[in-house]
């Protein structure tokens, strides 16, 4: 009883479209800050090092360096005052958690970057790859007709 109560006030709290990214990728958080009163967007972009937390308590760490000094910092997932979180690069990783990264100075740093494919959704786009084929397909599939008629 209790579980469904507290189950029905976390889907009001969630947002609705959550960006995904995982654990090695390179994002960019787009933070909302209030100055006085004007509000404005403040990007923070890093490689995110933890996941952490389910439902509404979930968080995630992005880690960067600035002026060589690395800054690291922690936001709730389904927080207001982010705007939007844009993954800019995805790495090939082999952890849950990002953790020794904090030891690497340098070059050391970077992460391998996964390869990603493009679903391309246009009938256009997938009907070239037809006439990508080598002259020997392109060969036997006009003999192939040529039987066939």
């Amino acid at each position: 009883m209790s579980q469904e109560i507290l189950k029905k006030v976390e889907d009001l709290c969630r947002k609705p479209e959550v960006s995904e990214f995982a654990i090695g990728d390179t994002v960019n958080v787009h933070c909302k800050i209030l100055e006085g009163d004007k509000e404005r967007i403040q990007i923070f972009n890093g490689v995110v090092i933890a996941r952490s937390g389910g439902g509404t308590r979930e968080m995630f760490v992005v880690r960067r360096i600035v002026n060589g000094e690395g800054v690291e910092r922690k936001f709730p997932l389904h927080s207001p005052k982010i705007a939007r979180v844009e993954t800019v690069r995805s790495a090939i990783v082999r952890r849950a958690k990002l953790y020794f990264l904090r030891d690497r100075v340098g070059k050391k740093t970077r992460l391998a970057e996964r390869r990603v494919e493009r679903k391309v959704e246009t009938e256009a786009a997938a009907k070239p790859a037809k006439a990508r084929r080598g002259r020997k397909a392109k060969k036997a599939a006009r003999e192939q007709a040529k039987k066939e008629a």
